[in-house]
């Protein structure tokens, strides 16, 4: 496969646009390493080849383990993530296959672990990822 176009050449516009978001998503109170996990899962939940193998390396350099990112697509069968990542990845996943809806349980559960605060942040981290991810797709970015 090859890339199609560069949309930050095409649309620069659009573009800024995005970096704006990733801008904001730096004031976050959303620890870093959660940032990407949440980059992470959506990217593997939709797919994408460049967002994953970038989202990966930049979790290793933030000291995550080989073991959860390789278990990360499995999180919920393995004692590896804590209470916090659990919710913040449930939170992630539904917004990611958001025609099934973000289920009550899971946005109660979300509301009652980080705070109403904590929970919009992480919906707009997973919002901006699934955008990326949508770009990286139909552009077929490349990881190199």
């Amino acid at each position: 496969m090859e890339t199609r176009l560069d949309m930050s050449k095409v649309e620069p516009e659009a573009y800024k646009a995005m970096l704006a978001m990733e801008k904001y998503l730096h004031t976050t109170e959303i620890a870093p390493l959660h940032k990407e996990l949440i980059k992470i899962r959506a990217s593997q939940i939709n797919g994408c080849a460049y967002c994953i193998n970038m989202h990966t390396k930049d979790a290793r350099k933030l000291g995550e383990t080989e073991q959860r990112i390789y278990a990360l697509n499995a999180w919920r069968e393995t004692p590896f993530f804590s209470v916090e990542e659990r919710t913040i990845l449930a939170l992630t996943e539904e917004v990611t296959l958001i025609s099934n809806h973000v289920s009550d349980a899971t946005y109660n559960e979300a509301i009652q672990v980080l705070g109403e605060k904590l929970t919009a942040q992480v919906m707009m981290a997973a919002v901006a990822i699934n955008s990326w991810n949508r770009i990286g797709i139909a552009t077929r970015m490349m990881p190199a």
